[in-house]
């Protein structure tokens, strides 16, 4: 059995050691405090000792300080005060990373094709009311039975158009194709494509495979440049909702493990579930609940507790509560909220001394070998043996020539897809695809499209594995493969 994580002592004259059981890490955890009270830190202690026991860690780097966990920290006084209250001996490390960005400016790029990511998130992202949405979802059905390949922006543009021109042809089989709805999401693409999206959809896609790799033992951490996505609020969250469909749909169950398979740091929580519809939020629930049968393990890093529903709020065992601040009666009562959430302990009072906390002190409670939440501590978190704060430009670079996925995402590839088939036969039925295997990812959120849209036939299209070399994936590019979309069978009943 893996040995447990030192994560933080109390603060008491004790010094009592608190540590998070790997066996218990994938039951998911929160980490949340107001601005300047030592989140980030304590995300970057976690992420090391996970990383420490052969666990792979996703992160996304909202602030673009989280990178120094690739090199070995400095005499940074703070973190050698700290070790020395804690009477701990410091051990400069570097871990492992990976740099990723949907941009591909500070790091690899990250691609998803159109219908991979599917209707319903599209539809967030593009922020569509329901009758927009539904002819949408509409459109993905068209491409689907036209066998049309939806790989990047202008294969949906494209589409857009053929469905607007023809919309009279569509009607009897498909609904009202209504031109306002055609124009709101020509909008919102049009918006998407000048915030950046144009480089986020297309080939190659991502493989999970990737993003669990580890190296000489040690878990390999995974770092999405996040900065500049998260300008663009809706879609950086339905980004990592994406991927956390990935997540859930790819991996095989695999039970009780004593370490998780992967930890999923989910920053800036509160954008995942500002404005979602009634529907999404019971699909997210669904997802915490059961992807911890997989092996992963999510943690949620926010301001707010109350940013995060009830009902996700009770799966995260796992706990560290900076600081807040009660300036207003929505921070009282989120004061009051956190609180109530801990296992209590009779010498403190909880909820005054959450307003209490020094930077770096937490109220602490992980769960214990049974399950059971462990009574509250106020203690401090411990300091990381990585260096805090960014690296330089020539580190970055060097990280990316030596990185385990350099040269394999950094060039596109552009098949024949509904671009080129509609443009080739502007107005015309395209020739049905040639069915294929799927290689590709998954979405939950396709196949949730089609449960809230009526369609019980839920389909994707077949991406060339990302994990082969360029040269092959270009040669492998097979014109006209049916389109698939991901299948929870465990929430819709089976597998097709």
């Amino acid at each position: 059995m893996t040995d447990p994580l030192l994560i933080a002592k109390t603060s008491d004259a004790s010094l009592t050691d608190l540590m998070l059981l790997p066996n218990m890490a994938n039951r998911h955890g929160l980490i949340a405090g107001a601005t300047g009270t030592g989140k980030t830190v304590s995300l970057q202690v976690l992420a090391e000792h996970f990383s420490s026991i052969g666990v792979p860690v996703f992160m996304a780097d909202v602030k673009g300080d989280l990178t120094g966990i690739s090199q070995p920290g400095k005499d940074n006084p703070r973190v050698v005060e700290r070790a020395k209250l804690l009477k701990l001996e410091l051990a400069p490390a570097a871990c492992p990373v990976t740099l990723w960005d949907v941009f591909g400016e500070q790091g690899h790029p990250v691609r998803a094709t159109i219908s991979e990511m599917g209707p319903v998130l599209l539809a967030r992202i593009f922020n569509l009311n329901d009758t927009q949405s539904g002819v949408l979802a509409l459109a993905f059905k068209i491409a689907d039975d036209k066998g049309l390949l939806l790989l990047d922006l202008k294969d949906l543009r494209a589409l857009l158009a053929y469905v607007g021109e023809n919309a009279s042809q569509f009607t009897t089989d498909y609904g009202n194709v209504s031109p306002a709805s055609i124009g709101a999401i020509q909008r919102g693409l049009l918006t998407l494509e000048q915030q950046g999206g144009d480089k986020f959809f297309g080939e190659p896609a991502l493989v999970l495979d990737d993003l669990m790799q580890t190296v000489d033992g040690k878990g390999v951490i995974n770092i999405l440049a996040a900065d500049k996505l998260l300008s663009s609020p809706r879609l950086y969250s339905t980004f990592l909702l994406w991927m956390l469909s990935e997540l859930f749909e790819n991996l095989p169950e695999v039970g009780d493990r004593d370490k998780p398979k992967l930890v999923f740091f989910f920053d800036e929580a509160h954008l995942l579930f500002n404005e979602a519809p009634k529907e999404l939020l019971e699909k997210i629930e669904q997802v915490v609940r059961l992807v911890r049968s997989k092996g992963i393990g999510i943690y949620f890093v926010t301001q707010n507790p109350l940013d995060i529903p009830d009902t996700v709020l009770g799966q995260l065992g796992n706990r560290v509560q900076h600081a807040l601040r009660a300036y207003t009666p929505r921070d009282q009562k989120a004061v009051n909220a956190a609180a109530e959430t801990f296992r209590t302990n009779p010498k403190l009072d909880i909820t005054k001394v959450i307003t209490e906390l020094a930077v770096g002190e937490a109220l602490v409670s992980f769960l214990d070998d049974k399950g059971r939440p462990t009574i509250v501590e106020r203690a401090y978190i411990c300091p990381p043996n990585s260096q805090i704060g960014p690296i330089t430009a020539a580190q970055r670079s060097a990280l990316l020539a030596g990185s385990l996925v350099a040269g394999q995402y950094e060039k596109t590839v552009d098949r024949e897809s509904a671009f080129e088939k509609l443009k080739g036969r502007r107005g015309n039925e395209a020739t049905p695809a040639v069915p294929g295997e799927s290689v590709g990812f998954g979405s939950i959120f396709g196949k949730i499209g089609d449960a809230l849209n009526g369609s019980g036939n839920s389909r994707r299209e077949t991406v060339v594995q990302s994990a082969v070399k360029s040269a092959t994936l270009a040669m492998a590019s097979e014109a006209g493969r049916r389109i698939i979309r991901g299948v929870l069978g465990s929430i819709f009943g089976g597998r097709k």
